[in-house]
């Protein structure tokens, strides 16, 4: 049973930092493309930053550009996010997600494989 799990989120105040990892299970997920995406109380989901199978190209919304970084490490089978210099309007729960291909997407519906979600609240 394929499984994503994500944890690593929390408080914190703004400005602060957190790493968000998501370890998969079940499959290895080293050719294909991984995202994070996340959801505000009341909107819709949300593509945040993406990052090829072998990790060479990543791709991340400008709201969270400087800020966030997507890594992966292909031996633990997990994708991290990690978030500096964060802010309120970044509250959120965040997913992990993965593809059944290479290159990444960040249309959520091209997403096979998804996580239950970690809390992240930032507070003022």
């Amino acid at each position: 049973q394929v499984q994503l799990v994500e944890t690593g989120g929390g408080l914190v105040q703004a400005g602060g930092s957190l790493r968000l990892s998501c370890a998969a299970s079940g499959r290895s997920f080293a050719g294909n493309a991984m995202g994070w995406f996340r959801q505000a109380l009341r909107k819709e989901r949300e593509f945040v930053a993406a990052i090829t199978g072998t990790g060479d190209y990543t791709y991340a919304i400008d709201s969270v550009k400087g800020r966030f970084t997507i890594s992966r490490d292909n031996a633990k089978n997990t994708v991290y996010l990690q978030m500096n210099s964060l802010k309120p309007e970044d509250t959120a729960v965040y997913y992990c997600a993965a593809r059944s291909f290479e290159n990444y997407k960040t249309d959520s519906r091209d997403y096979d494989y998804w996580g239950q979600g970690t809390q992240v609240t930032v507070s003022s």
